[in-house]
């Protein structure tokens, strides 16, 4: 066995300035942007609070360890917490590119830490692909968030067929091919799809508003988190964004099976 600490080392390349990368990727109103709603006090030390939902329990406390702009910043628990720290490097490139590398390190050993480091890598590529479309078509906007998920008691191959057989995606769906997601009841997202692989989509939407859209089925282990994310910028984001939300958790509780229960197609 390695004593090498176990880290997640990603990077992608983004358009824009390092002081406008650094906005989105450091600061409340970017990485609600493209992730989830955050709080930061943009100093050394500051507070970070993450919202993965509504409810107390929903809400991850954090700090600001590094505070380096526009180039470092780090988030972390506290000195004497332990746990996850995520540290976001940027470095400039030719044409009015950067890099954005993050490094998520404090994970320990045996099967919850492996599965939680498989579900972090998964999900952080699919959210640095959405800090890149935030900064190649809303670069210096803000987006409000709707960002509904239900747990579904199967893998997530099971999961996806559900989903896709319920709002009737088709099976031969490629990059460019314009997608409609009408689940009834105001639970509609349309635009153009930008990424699609196993278990996942991504939109570049234009219904309800503009934005940005990802759909997924992710998980490692008995059940899996089945999610309808939508990021919507303009001038009627905030009203948009709640019906958007109440909207699709609506569709998601009707489409989750119980244990026993075959998805509804």
């Amino acid at each position: 066995m390695s004593d090498t600490p176990r880290a997640i080392d990603l990077s992608i390349d983004v358009p824009g300035t390092p002081e406008e990368v650094w906005h989105a990727i450091a600061t409340g109103p970017g990485i609600s942007s493209w992730y989830v709603p955050h709080q930061v006090e943009e100093r050394a030390g500051g507070a970070a609070t993450a919202s993965f939902g509504p409810g107390p329990e929903m809400q991850v406390e954090g700090r600001v360890a590094a505070w380096e702009p526009p180039h470092r910043v780090v988030f972390d628990k506290g000195e004497n917490a332990g746990g996850l720290a995520f540290e976001w490097l940027v470095e400039a490139r030719d044409g009015g590119w950067c890099v954005v590398r993050l490094v998520n390190t404090g994970f320990g050993d045996g099967g919850e830490w492996d599965d939680q480091y498989d579900a972090l890598q998964e999900g952080w590529k699919l959210f640095l692909f959405n800090l890149r479309l935030h900064l190649e078509h809303f670069r210096g906007q803000q987006a409000a968030s709707a960002l509904a998920t239900h747990v579904w008691p199967g893998d997530p191959q099971t999961a996806w067929a559900g989903l896709t057989g319920a709002l009737g995606v088709p099976a031969a769906l490629g990059v460019g091919d314009r997608l409609d997601l009408d689940g009834g009841d105001g639970a509609r997202l349309a635009g153009t799809v930008v990424d699609v692989a196993d278990h996942r989509l991504a939109l570049l939407l234009d219904t309800p508003a503009p934005g940005t859209g990802l759909v997924t089925a992710e998980g490692h282990g008995p059940c899996c988190a089945l999610s309808v994310w939508a990021y919507l910028y303009g001038d009627d984001r905030d009203t948009l964004a709640p019906d958007v939300y109440a909207a699709w958790e609506r569709w998601l509780s009707v489409q989750t099976p119980t244990p026993h229960e075959t998805p509804a197609r």
